[in-house]
């Protein structure tokens, strides 16, 4: 089995906001990735607020929940991940996240 590829500081993998530790995002996510994760995390947040049933807040909780560990802020974390990991892991997140709106 490969090694993980990224022996990130501290201070990469973690940001801290108000003494609490938050995972910073994958830096090794490509920009258009990025970008298309964001978009789909910041749908499911709005949706968590705009909810008006129990399913319509577990559908977008699930964009969420999707968009986060593609981003790598949720799930095994991205530093114990190999490259291939990393890559299938936003990979699967974007298909799945793209697949909720077809």
């Amino acid at each position: 089995m490969a090694e993980p590829s990224d022996s990130a500081s501290d201070e990469e993998k973690w940001l801290v906001v108000d003494g609490r530790r938050w995972r910073r995002t994958d830096p090794a996510i490509p920009a258009d990735a990025l970008e298309r994760l964001k978009s789909h995390l910041g749908r499911g947040r709005s949706g968590v607020r705009t909810a008006t049933s129990d399913a319509e807040l577990r559908a977008t909780r699930h964009r969420t929940q999707l968009a986060k560990v593609g981003l790598g802020e949720r799930g095994t974390a991205w530093w114990e991940q190999t490259d291939a990991e990393r890559r299938e892991r936003w990979e699967s997140a974007l298909r799945d996240l793209d697949a909720l709106d077809a």
